[in-house]
């Protein structure tokens, strides 16, 4: 069966922290939005299993964050793709939508 989210009805911005939507969460993968307010982040972290993640800039302006202080702008239809023990964070410049998908899902 096929299923339709609309982000930009379900997950609005929040003044005070990032807002979080799960998205889907199967045995396969996983999807969650992040929407962020300007000077907002997701701070640098990794996890400690197998798999890989995307980061899909949606809207806004930002910087995809590294090791060792990495910085990666972030624009409207950029991706990062990653292995999910990589090191990876967020940082809004803009208002700024992103759309995460994990596998495996953790």
């Amino acid at each position: 069966m096929m299923k339709k989210i609309e982000l930009f009805k379900e997950n609005d911005f929040n003044d005070l922290h990032m807002s979080r939507l799960l998205v889907h969460d199967s045995p396969y993968f996983k999807i969650l939005n992040f929407n962020f307010k300007a000077g907002q982040e997701l701070p640098i972290h990794s996890h400690e299993i197998e798999g890989q993640l995307s980061i899909t800039v949606l809207e806004g302006e930002g910087e995809f964050l590294g090791k060792a202080g990495a910085t990666i702008p972030a624009h409207p239809g950029d991706v990062l793709i990653s292995d999910i023990s990589e090191p990876h964070g967020v940082r809004a410049n803009s208002d700024l939508r992103v759309l995460v998908t994990i596998a495996p899902p953790i």
